[in-house]
């Protein structure tokens, strides 16, 4: 059974104001930041927020970049579609890795599944990987796009359309969108997606902490499953974190460039 076909069909009866409303969040966004940037973590959110920059006629904006990190850990089929957004939209996506050198004492210390032996191995793991990319994706940037769901857990459920508390701002073009919202609308639009979604993986990180979840589940419980609830992000969306990552050791896979 495919994503859409399990969830398309539960999108909210506004599902056009919806787009309509996050459309002109993006074009406002655009507008005001420059320079910005999305944040793509190649899942079903951010396929829809790069297909909605599209049909806004912003994704072209020369103020407007969008960025992938690249882990080290990325699941084949999440990679995939890197080729696959370039191709249908004619954007070159920014990559980012981290410091070879830092991941590879890391695992050289505490082994390949170090992840699962403690929280603190865990985030520190998420940190080379995810933490220092992230403070060089967004060096410069005014504002990040973002696909916060209020949803998808309960540490999100009061996520703005536009957060202005931190260093930049976080614009959440589909905080208020349901899961039904988001698979109807790749329905629609034939947006490409992550076949692993169709495996039963609502929200896919790195193969080695992500997992797929039973009908009934949350939609996160895949992520970090051996972990409390309380524990389950990475840092990319803690307001104490997500700032204060170094960037001095990131090596970008291609030149930045919008």
């Amino acid at each position: 059974m495919s994503a859409i076909s399990l969830y398309a069909h539960t999108a909210s009866a506004d599902l056009s104001a919806k787009v309509a409303a996050s459309q002109a969040l993006l074009q406002q966004a655009v507008a005001e930041f420059q320079p910005l940037t999305q944040a793509s973590s190649l899942g079903v959110e951010d396929m829809v927020i790069t297909e909605l920059l599209h049909q806004a006629g912003v994704l072209q904006a020369p103020s407007l970049s969008v960025f992938v990190l690249d882990t080290g850990k990325l699941h084949a089929e999440t990679l995939a579609l890197i080729g696959q957004i370039e191709a249908r939209y004619g954007k070159t996506l920014d990559l980012y890795r981290p410091d070879a050198a830092a991941a590879q004492a890391f695992v050289a210390a505490n082994g390949e599944d170090a992840m699962y032996k403690s929280i603190e191995l865990r985030k520190a793991c998420c940190d080379i990987r995810k933490m220092v990319p992230l403070a060089q994706a967004l060096e410069g940037k005014k504002a990040w796009i973002t696909g916060l769901r209020r949803e998808q857990s309960n540490a999100r459920a009061e996520v703005p359309d536009v957060d202005r508390s931190g260093e930049r701002a976080k614009v959440n073009p589909l905080a208020n969108w349901t899961l039904g919202d988001v698979w109807r609308f790749i329905e629609l639009h034939g947006v490409p997606y992550n076949p692993l979604h169709d495996q039963f993986f609502p929200s896919i990180g790195c193969a080695p902490c992500t997992r797929a979840v039973t009908l009934g589940e949350d939609f996160r419980s895949g992520r970090w499953w051996w972990e409390q609830e309380s524990a389950k992000e990475c840092g990319l969306h803690v307001d104490h974190g997500e700032e204060a990552a170094p960037a001095s050791s990131i090596i970008p896979i291609r030149p930045v460039n919008a």
